[in-house]
C-alpha cells in the first residue's frame, strides 16, 4: 500500500510510514494541482497539512485512494462531501496542537502588552525608545474570551495563571458550565464593554465571519486590545485598520488574515499592530504530536481497517457500515438542522427510534446526530469519535429510548432537542432502504430530502401566500430547485421548504417576511 505525503509533515511520522511492512511512502511537496492530480491514481492514502487542496476533482482522479489525513485540525482544504460520496476517509489530529495554539495566543497578547516586537526592531535600528514603548500590565485586567472550546479553555486557564479576570461569551455553552470552571459567562454586548482585552477562539463559519466588525468596536472600551489566533476572516480588517488609526483600539495581536499571505498592507505596516504568519500550531512538539498522530491513524486503517478522528464515517465494520449508512446520514441532518433551529445552548437531547430496529446497534446512529448538532459550533474539532464526550463537557444530557411500535412508518427516528427552555423535534425515516427523508419539522408533517439550501417560511394558509414568495425569489434571480408544502397538524398554517441553487441572502430573506401572508422565514444549509 502507497502513502503519498503531499506537505511538509514531521520526520517522526515520515520515520512511522517507512518503518511498518508492507506499507511505502513517497514525500511530495510542493506540486502544482495538476501535477497533484496525475500521479494521485496510485495511492492508496494522502497526507495533507493545510497548502494541498483536495478538490472534487482530484478526488475523482485518485482511483485507489481510501483514505485522506490531515496532519492538524481544520480541514476547508478537504471537499468533505466528495470524499463522502466516493467511500473516502477524512480523517484529522484535534488534539495535536491545541496547547500549542493556546500559547501562542497567551504569547502574543503579552508581546503586544509590552511593545516586544517593536522594542526588538527599535535596538536593531540602533535606537533606544524606552520612553516610546511603555507598556501595561495584564495583572487584575479583564480577558474576553469569545469561545470557549478545548484552545479558548486552555487561554482561559493560562490567564487565569496571571491573575488576569475571565469573562466569556460562548452561545453554545450553558452559563453553568462556564461557571463550574470559574469564569463569568456573558453576552457578546457586555463582554465588548468590559474587556480590556478580547481573544477569538471560534470557528470560521457563516455566523462568525466579519463577527468583529465596526459595529463591534463601537461598543468596545476605548483603549482595548485585540488578540486573533483563531481563523482570517472573523475579523473584518479594514474595520480594525479605521479603529486602531482612531485609538478606539490600542493595538492588535494576530496570526491570521482574510487573505493568506496578506502581502503588505496598511493595516500590517501599523505600529499597533504585532503579526506572525499563522503560526499558532507551529511549535515542534505540535508538529511532532500531528505528525505521530496522524501516521498512527493511517497505518491502523490501511493495516486494520481501524478508524479513528474521521469526521466523515463512525467506527464501525464495513458490514454494519453498508446497513447504517443511510440512517448516519441522516441523523447528521437531523442534528445539523436542529442547530440550526436551536438560539440558545442546547441542554438536552432525546433521541427515540420507533419501529424496527430490533438487534441494531444504533449507538453510530445517535453519535452522527450529536455530531450533526455540534458541528456548526466547533466545526472540525467534533467527529465520530468525539462527538458524545464533547455534549458531555458541555453539560448537555443525552438520552436514548426505542419504541418498537411505529403507526406510520418502518423505521422512524425523533430528535427532540431542548434550548433556553424551548423544544424543537424533527424527525426522519427512510424511503425504501436508502433514501433519507425529514417528515417532521416541530408541528409541520413534510417529506424533505435533507440536502442543499433551503429556504423555511410559515405562512397563513390562504390563496396567495406560495406566488408571493416565488415572486420575490424570481426577481432576485434566486432560482427555485424544489418546493414542498407542508400543513401544521393544527390546520392553520403551513410551512413551505424551497430549496434554492443558490442561498437566500439577508436581504431578500427580509423582503419575504414583509410579505403580508409570510410570519417567519429562515434558511438553512444542509
Amino acid at each position: 500500500m502507497k502513502v503519498l505525503v503531499s506537505d511538509k509533515l514531521g520526520d517522526v511520522g515520515i520515520q512511522m510510514f517507512e518503518a511498518e511492512e508492507g506499507i511505502s511512502v513517497d514525500v511530495k511537496t510542493g506540486l502544482t494541482p495538476d501535477e497533484l492530480k496525475a500521479i494521485i491514481k496510485d495511492y492508496d492514502a494522502l497526507v495533507i497539512r493545510s497548502a494541498t487542496k483536495v478538490t472534487s476533482d482530484l478526488l475523482e482522479a485518485a482511483e485507489r485512494l481510501k483514505v485522506v489525513g490531515r496532519a492538524g485540525i481544520g480541514l476547508d482544504n478537504v471537499d468533505i462531501p466528495t470524499a463522502t460520496r466516493k467511500g473516502i476517509i477524512v480523517m484529522n489530529t484535534p488534539l495535536g496542537n491545541v496547547v500549542t495554539t493556546a500559547e501562542h495566543a497567551i504569547s502574543m497578547m503579552l508581546a503586544l502588552t509590552r511593545n516586544i516586537p517593536q522594542g526588538t526592531m527599535s535596538l536593531k535600528e540602533g535606537r533606544w525608545d524606552k520612553k516610546l514603548l511603555q507598556g501595561r500590565e495584564v495583572f487584575n485586567k479583564v480577558l474576553g474570551l469569545i469561545g470557549m472550546g478545548k484552545i479558548g479553555s486552555i487561554v482561559a486557564d493560562r490567564a487565569k495563571g496571571l491573575k488576569m479576570q475571565i469573562i466569556v461569551y460562548d452561545p453554545h455553552v450553558t452559563p453553568e458550565q462556564i461557571q463550574k470552571f470559574g469564569y463569568e459567562s456573558v453576552s457578546l454586548e457586555e463582554l465588548y464593554r468590559r474587556s480590556d482585552y478580547i481573544t477569538i477562539h471560534v470557528p470560521k463559519l457563516k455566523e462568525t465571519i466579519g463577527l468583529i466588525n465596526k459595529q463591534a468596536f463601537d461598543q468596545m472600551k476605548d483603549g482595548v486590545m485585540l488578540i486573533n489566533c483563531a481563523r482570517g476572516g472573523i475579523v473584518k480588517e479594514s474595520d480594525l485598520y479605521n479603529a486602531l488609526t482612531s485609538g478606539k483600539v490600542a493595538g492588535a495581536a494576530l496570526d491570521v488574515f482574510e487573505t493568506e499571505p496578506p502581502g503588505k498592507t496598511p493595516l500590517i505596516e501599523l505600529n499597533t499592530v504585532i503579526c506572525t504568519p499563522h503560526l499558532g500550531a507551529s511549535t515542534k512538539e505540535a508538529q511532532s504530536n500531528v505528525a505521530s498522530d496522524v501516521a498512527d491513524q493511517i497505518i491502523d486503517y490501511l493495516k486494520n481497517g481501524t478508524i479513528r478522528n474521521a469526521v466523515n464515517v463512525p467506527n464501525v465494520s464495513g458490514d454494519l457500515l453498508d446497513v447504517l449508512g443511510p440512517f448516519l446520514r441522516l441523523a447528521d441532518r437531523m442534528g445539523a438542522l436542529q442547530a440550526q433551529l436551536t438560539a440558545a445552548p442546547v441542554t438536552e437531547v432525546n433521541i427515540e427510534y420507533i419501529g424496527n430496529f430490533k438487534g441494531m446497534d444504533t449507538s453510530p446512529v445517535t453519535t452522527a446526530a450529536l455530531k450533526g448538532l455540534l458541528e456548526p459550533v466547533v466545526q472540525y474539532a467534533v467527529n465520530f469519535v468525539n462527538a458524545q464526550s464533547i455534549a458531555q463537557e458541555r453539560g448537555i444530557k443525552v438520552t436514548v429510548t426505542k419504541n418498537e411500535y411505529s403507526e406510520d412508518y418502518t423505521n422512524l427516528i425523533k430528535m427532540k432537542v431542548i434550548s433556553g427552555g424551548k423544544e424543537n423535534i424533527v424527525s426522519g425515516t427512510l424511503f425504501g432502504k436508502k433514501d433519507p427523508k425529514l417528515v417532521q419539522i416541530n408541528n409541520f408533517r413534510v417529506e424533505l430530502t435533507p440536502e442543499g439550501n433551503l429556504l423555511i417560511i410559515t405562512n397563513e394558509d390562504k390563496p396567495g401566500a406560495i406566488g408571493s414568495v416565488g415572486v420575490v425569489l424570481g426577481s432576485n434571480g434566486i432560482n427555485i430547485g424544489a418546493m414542498h408544502v407542508g400543513q401544521a397538524m393544527d390546520g392553520n398554517r403551513n410551512v413551505i421548504f424551497i430549496v434554492t441553487d443558490t442561498p437566500v441572502s439577508q436581504a431578500v430573506q427580509k423582503e419575504i417576511l414583509s410579505l403580508p401572508l409570510i410570519t417567519s422565514a429562515m434558511t438553512v444549509a444542509l
